[in-house]
């Protein structure tokens, strides 16, 4: 693993990808951040309140939100698209600051891998 940018102890953002700590039952999700197709910010206010309640796990089979005991304090959510059905849904504590990072990291894996 590289240099750390991001840790909030939930989330952590180094150069070459995003740990999600307590994803799993028994422990982090790692994501490379050439595998991120997009991050999408989901406000968790007015409809989408509910969801600020749901701790760890899924409650519509899209999306999967790792364990966050401060969650229902939160107002944002970011969805990660990994090009599969199942989302990891995250809530840092800073939202912006990480939906950055992704998005800039991503873009400069992509611009590595494609053809000249």
């Amino acid at each position: 693993m590289g240099a750390d940018i991001y840790d909030d102890g939930t989330i952590l953002c180094d150069d070459q990808g995003i740990t999600i700590r307590r994803y799993y039952p028994w422990g982090a999700k790692r994501i490379p951040y050439a595998s991120v197709k997009g991050v999408k910010t989901l406000p968790l206010t007015g409809a989408n309140k509910v969801r600020r309640w749901r701790i760890w796990g899924s409650g519509d089979f899209v999306h999967w939100w790792n364990f966050d005991p401060h969650r229902p304090k939160k107002e944002v959510a970011l969805v990660l698209d990994v090009g599969r059905r199942v989302r990891p849904t995250i809530t840092p504590d800073d939202p912006a600051t990480v939906a950055r990072i992704i998005t800039d990291k991503g873009q400069q894996q992509w611009d590595r891998m494609s053809p000249r």
